[in-house]
């Protein structure tokens, strides 16, 4: 009879323990299930979160860049990139979304080589309005410039026309090029012959460097001061062949006196880009 009771109670016992285990592994499977759903939860949720959260770091990182004076522009090292902001004072034609800008503030001048520029875009570049450049600083035959750039238009900000600022006296001196990229003055200077016609005579002026361009490409001429020669050059995609300035250096006289402004351009020495000619004597 006890051994009766005892098998009894012990297939009890162990029917039991088999229920417990069973409904202990169900229970652990579920809880991992529901773990393991919402670690899938939590991660698809982060993965969501976090691609704006980067988009909105690039463009805070973007908008807060580091806007350089002109001085720490100059001092910058070669091809490090520069965020600036300065007033357009002219522009080149635009040409497959890009568009190069003559800029200045009140400390310096700046040249912005094919910014990147939709068509609608260049219609805002225009003189005295603000805008911020972010590109990298280079150079080319001694022209100091911003290449690979992007800009934006500063809204709600007061125009900006500089002034020429009158550099004759600085020819031939080390200080001119301080003045570079900057609206200048040059007055009291003598034309020059820039080559000879097929005749043979002196002709004031080229089409392009080596005469070998005609109507509507660049043109060269030179002009002197105390006694040296300097090249100037009417840029044809500043200053096309329906200017007043293009026509006035086409009339050019060698020996005539003149007053010119423009933009101190630099090209293995001073190279300016001239957009007025007045003819004094």
């Amino acid at each position: 009879m006890k051994k009766t009771i005892s098998m009894v109670l012990v297939l009890s016992a162990a029917c039991a323990l088999s229920g417990c285990a069973g409904g202990s592994g169900t229970s652990t499977t579920a809880a991992e299930t529901t773990a393991a759903e919402t670690t899938a939860a939590e991660t698809s949720a982060e993965e969501t979160t976090t691609a704006p959260e980067a988009e909105e770091t690039t463009d805070s990182a973007e908008a807060n860049a580091e806007v350089l004076s002109y001085s720490d522009y100059m001092a910058a090292e070669l091809d490090s990139e520069v965020t600036i902001q300065a007033y357009v004072q002219a522009k080149q034609s635009w040409w497959e979304d890009q568009a190069t800008v003559y800029a200045q503030d009140q400390d310096g001048g700046y040249f912005i080589y094919n910014m990147a520029c939709t068509e609608d875009e260049y219609e805002l570049l225009q003189p005295g309005t603000k805008i911020q450049v972010n590109g990298y600083k280079s150079e080319w035959s001694g022209e100091v410039e911003i290449v690979d750039g992007t800009f934006e238009v500063l809204e709600g900000e007061e125009p900006y026309i500089a002034e020429a600022m009158d550099v004759t006296d600085l020819l031939g001196t080390e200080d001119l090029i301080d003045y570079q990229n900057q609206f200048v003055a040059f007055t009291g200077m003598t034309v020059e012959a820039a080559g000879q016609d097929e005749s043979g005579n002196d002709v004031a002026f080229l089409y392009n460097w080596d005469g070998s361009g005609t109507e509507g490409d660049d043109l060269y001429f030179n002009a002197s001061y105390n006694g040296e020669t300097y090249t100037f050059t009417i840029e044809s995609y500043l200053c096309d062949s329906s200017t007043d300035v293009y026509s006035a250096v086409k009339n050019l006289q060698v020996g005539q006196t003149i007053d010119m402004e423009g933009f101190l351009y630099w090209y293995e020495g001073v190279n300016p880009h001239i957009t007025s000619v007045t003819v004094v004597e």
